[in-house]
C-alpha cells in the first residue's frame, strides 16, 4: 500500500527503490528495525477524528466525524508522503526516511497536522449533531 502511494506516473520499480533506500537509511541512522520505525510512525500519525464540511440551511459547518482505523492509516500514509515531498533535501528516499524518523519520535510536520485536525474537531464539537 505504501509503495502504491509513493508511485508516480506508473513507475513502480522507482517507488520500490525509494522505499528500500529510505529503509536502509533509517536502519543506518537509528540502529533499529526500519519496519518497527515505519509502524511506529504510522501509528503516531493516524488520526482518530476528522472534520467534514456539511451544508445546513445555507451555512457550512465543519462537522467532526470519527474515522475507522483503515481510513486513518490511509490518511496517515498520505500525510507522511505529502510532508516528505514538501521537505527540502536531496532525494525522495532521504526525505521520506527523515520524515518517518521524525514521526516515530513524535515531532515533525505530520504530527503537527494530526494535532491540528484533532483541535479542529474539538473546536467544532458543538456541530456533531449534524452528522
Amino acid at each position: 500500500m505504501l509503495v502504491n502511494c509513493i508511485l508516480r506516473h506508473g513507475k513502480k520499480s522507482l517507488a520500490y527503490q525509494i522505499l528500500y533506500k529510505s529503509m536502509r537509511s533509517i536502519k543506518q541512522r537509528t540502529k533499529k528495525n526500519p519496519l518497527f520505525v515505519l509502524r511506529q510512525a504510522i501509528r503516531r500519525v493516524t488520526p482518530n477524528v476528522t472534520v467534514k464540511a456539511r451544508r445546513v440551511g445555507g451555512s457550512t459547518y465543519q462537522v467532526p466525524i470519527e474515522i475507522e482505523s483503515a481510513q486513518g492509516k490511509t490518511l496517515a500514509i498520505r500525510w507522511l508522503l505529502g510532508a516528505s515531498r514538501k521537505r527540502p533535501g536531496r532525494n525522495m528516499a532521504f526525505k521520506l526516511s527523515y520524515e518517518l524518523m521524525d514521526a516515530a519520535r513524535d515531532n515533525g510536520n505530520v504530527i503537527r497536522r494530526k494535532e491540528e485536525t484533532h483541535r479542529m474537531a474539538e473546536a467544532n464539537r458543538a456541530f456533531a449533531h449534524f452528522r
